[in-house]
């Protein structure tokens, strides 16, 4: 996985916006003002992305690289370690779920005025 591809992915949805509001170097973005995925920019070895918690468990056990997320609830993030037993393709895949889920959990005046 390269970080650009990894940022243009990101940035092809609707809404989507990048931001460093922790520190100079941990990348966030976010859709419509909530976060879905964030990164280190220095150290591109692990994402944290938002997640169903049933699933996350699922994929915890099933894959050596994803985790509870770093600095996060353990219950709804995951941090999938780059370089390990997870493919591009699943990434990008999580990535798409991450950003659905928050959403979706955004105010239906906010869905309605931007939809997806």
């Amino acid at each position: 996985m390269n970080i650009e591809d990894f940022r243009n992915f990101c940035l092809k949805f609707p809404g989507v916006t990048e931001h460093f509001p922790f520190d100079e170097k941990t990348l966030v973005f976010k859709v419509y003002g909530k976060m879905f995925a964030l990164f280190d920019v220095e150290d591109f070895t692990g994402i944290n992305l938002k997640c169903d918690p049933e699933r996350a468990v699922e994929l915890r056990e099933r894959y050596e690289a994803i985790i509870p997320g770093y600095h996060m609830s353990k219950t709804h993030w995951n941090t999938v370690n780059l370089g390990f037993d997870v493919d591009d393709e699943l990434i990008f895949e999580l990535t798409t779920h991450s950003y659905d889920l928050i959403y979706a959990s955004l105010p239906k005046k906010v869905r309605e005025a931007n939809p997806q």
